[in-house]
């Protein structure tokens, strides 16, 4: 029925961001020019397959075209088939990427080779707030170099964005997308248009982009008093996210005074609210008479990131001179408001909580290299001044005797209050210079560098007593690095790779503030004396390129962390729970992660179907850490990830279709009163495509067509003593699902 009802719907042109070459640079056609606006929206009549780069730090390269055809709607959407990349989302949710598995901390995510700053405690940005049409290609970067940050220990994402010089001529798009809200589903648009041509003395693209984005999810939890025990309620709960995203890009390249001036800008809006309803059923009996609490849970969320850089290039001094100024910020703000009916006390209580985080960042940096007979040495530093400012204020409010639930109305909340830890201001600054050399001496292409990155951070905490309210904390890291690339033949070669990494506490992790029943009836203070994590990590590789296209690779990885960060008691007792304690965090010693990857991407030349492509990617994944109850995986580490799929382009029809297929593996998780563990169901998506004129392309697609499931079960504790003793708080079993979403687009070029 949904196809038919997709098949069936009005609609327009749209533009869709594609190809870019393999290695950095603006795409060309065969005459050397830019890539023409036709060329990004037909159909192509052959498989387009991963990119074989000429990097000497073993880096993996996506043109949009590997990801397009399955329509992405954000950066999320396409990374979920590179290798190694699993997420710990929410169904048809890509948000924070972990490389290996590890959390979305370990990973660094670049915008154009910049750093970008997130609203998440932790220092990570969610990379759905990126749109995939803004995207040119994505850059996997296994191992660390000297002249990027080396805050990047399971290793980097850089999503390189479309550039003055990559598009010649214009497209518009419009789609349709079928949500899985009910039988018929609930409707939403995706628009978009992008331009790039020449505009004076140089070259100008501008684009913008609009798309909806629902998703609706169905949870049910069963919660026992231990596991095999008596159950003693369910919870029957919808949760529906609900929003639409806005971007913008701009950039522009021209000739200045013997050099070459880049300048770019982005914006993104993600405008959202999820709203989650649930009610709770005493020893799950699920009639109205054994109704035991109604909750409604509706969060408002405003996100706005900004991105403005300049680059300028030019012949001085004996080399090649780069000066670079560019700001980025993030400002999130969310209002949620939780309101708890509790039937038999007839009681309504409810809370609002208003939050408004906003992180800026400035970044310059001045590089400079030469050639030394043969050899290059790339030499400069970077500099970043960060300033993250934190709102935080709630309010309560009861209701008595009720006899039916209802929200609460604005005059019966009281007073905003500054949440413990709410009001902080972070500013933290870097200056890292670094030295690095390369060259290529017969088969084999290395690079080594060194990079200190020196980092000083003050700490203002509004809610704490004045004597604890300030704190600083500066540092050091010498960080080597070296990478080599032997050409064994042709088609083989192998690429090795040594490097120190590190990276920096989580804020919340370094504010003093004291956090009431922050990990079950425990409370937690922070430690502004936290040292950061480094890591020396290897990683060793071997490519064969299969016939002219195809590509095969193997690689293992060890990172070796010390200094690890983890959640310990302070032996102090919780003043609100003398059973509990206070913890916090502390540097406890060392921690391992290890790995191996394949990954296969090829036409079936060999075979005679050179129009047919295949991909497959595999990686094991294994880690070990000490913490208060043994040794243990890192935290919500999949053991494994897989990603499969086809293409097949009929150039007689000018016609295409494809399917991709993803598992990942089980995740644990234990942390102080609680432990987790995450299972996902498999996920299918297809698409099918058909050029219906010489510049208009429709291309069909469903995701999610397994209706896969993520399942939760969570083992909870009031103390880390009745943790260790397995004295249950709640033992709970959580089941989230979510139906297929289509598409339905077409792309117009000019």
């Amino acid at each position: 029925m949904k196809f038919a009802l997709l098949l069936g719907a009005a609609l327009a042109p749209l533009a869709f961001a594609g190809s870019a070459l393999a290695q950095s640079g603006p795409a060309i056609d065969p005459q050397g020019g830019p890539v023409t606006a036709l060329d990004e929206v037909i159909v192509t009549g052959e498989p387009v397959m991963r990119n074989r780069t000429d990097d000497v730090v073993p880096t993996l390269s996506y043109d949009l075209e590997y990801f397009q055809r399955f329509e992405p709607l954000t950066a999320g959407d396409a990374l979920k088939r590179v290798p190694s990349v699993t997420f710990l989302s929410d169904v048809l949710e890509s948000d924070g990427v972990r490389i290996r598995g590890l959390d979305s901390a370990y990973t660094q995510i670049l915008i154009n080779g910049e750093r970008v700053p997130g609203a998440n405690l932790d220092r990570s940005f969610f990379v759905d707030r990126i749109p995939a049409e803004l995207i040119e290609r994505v850059e996997v970067v296994r191992s660390s170099s000297a002249n990027r940050s080396g805050d990047a220990v399971a290793g980097a994402i850089n999503i390189v964005l479309r550039d003055a010089l990559s598009l010649d001529g214009g497209y518009l798009r419009l789609g349709a997308i079928n949500f899985p809200d009910s039988e018929y589903g609930q409707w939403g648009g995706t628009y978009g248009a992008v331009w790039g041509g020449q505009v004076g003395p140089g070259r100008l693209l501008i684009g913008g982009n609009i798309q909806d984005r629902r998703n609706p999810k169905d949870k049910f939890s069963q919660r026992f008093d231990e596991p095999g025990g008596e159950l003693d309620n369910t919870e029957v709960q919808t949760d529906v996210r609900d929003g639409t995203d806005y971007s913008a890009n701009a950039s522009y390249d021209v000739e200045v005074a013997g050099g070459n001036l880049q300048l770019s800008g982005l914006f993104v809006r993600t405008d959202r609210v999820q709203d989650e309803n649930s009610i709770e059923y005493i020893e799950g009996i699920e009639t109205a008479a054994n109704i035991d609490t109604i909750n409604a849970n509706p969060l408002d969320i405003q996100t706005d990131n900004w991105a403005v850089n300049s680059r300028y290039e030019r012949e001085m001094l004996g080399g090649e001179t780069t000066f670079r100024l560019g700001y980025a910020a993030i400002d999130d703000q969310q209002v949620e408001t939780e309101t708890e009916f509790a039937v038999e006390d007839e009681v309504i209580e409810g809370e609002i909580t208003r939050t408004d985080i906003t992180d800026e960042e400035i970044q310059a940096a001045l590089e400079h290299k030469l050639n030394l007979n043969g050899m290059e040495l790339e030499f400069g530093v970077q500099y970043s001044d960060k300033t993250r400012d934190t709102a935080i204020f709630a309010a309560d409010a009861e209701a008595e005797g009720e006899t039916a639930f209802r929200p609460l109305l604005a005059g019966e909340f009281g007073d905003f209050e500054a949440i413990d830890g709410g009001v902080s201001t972070i500013e933290e600054t870097r200056i890292d210079p670094y030295i690095m050399l390369s060259g290529e001496t017969g088969a084999v292409k290395w690079e080594a560098g060194l990079r200190y990155e020196t980092t000083d951070t003050t700490i203002i905490d509004e809610t704490v007593a004045a004597e604890d309210r300030v704190n600083d904390k500066d540092y050091g890291i010498l960080l080597p690095s070296a990478s080599a690339r032997f050409q064994l033949t042709e088609e083989d070669r192998i690429v090795a790779s040594v490097a120190r990494t590190v990276r920096r506490p989580n804020f919340n992790f370094i504010s003093p503030a004291l956090l009431e029943g922050e990990y079950g009836d425990n409370d937690f203070e922070g430690n502004p004396e936290l040292e950061p994590e480094t890591a020396w990590g290897i990683d060793l590789g071997y490519e064969r390129r299969l016939g002219r296209r195809g590509v095969f690779g193997v690689n293992v990885f060890y990172r070796d962390i010390t200094d690890l960060i983890e959640i310990t008691s302070t032996g102090r007792p919780s003043e609100e729970e003398p059973e509990a304690l206070v913890l916090t965090a502390e540097n406890v010693g060392d921690g391992q992660v290890w790995g191996i990857e394949f990954d296969l991407s090829t036409p079936l030349d060999f075979i005679g179907m050179p129009n047919t492509g295949v991909f497959l990617n595999y990686s094991w994944l294994d880690s070990a850490v000490d913490d208060f109850l043994g040794e243990r995986r890192f935290n919500s580490q999949s053991d494994y990830v897989v990603n499969a799929g086809f293409t097949h382009d009929i150039p007689s029809w000018g016609a295409a279709f494809g399917a991709t297929y993803r598992k990942q593996g089980d995740a644990e998780s234990r942390i102080a009163a609680e432990e987790v563990l995450t299972s996902y169901g498999a996920d299918l998506e297809v698409f099918v495509e058909k050029r219906i004129a010489s510049n208009i392309v429709v291309r069909l697609t469903g995701s999610n067509l397994l209706d896969s499931s993520k399942d939760e079960v969570f083992d909870k504790f009031d103390t880390i003593e009745d943790q260790i003793d397995r004295d249950y708080d709640e033992y709970e079993i959580e089941t989230e699902k979510a139906g297929p979403v289509y598409q339905l687009v077409m792309r117009v070029a000019f």
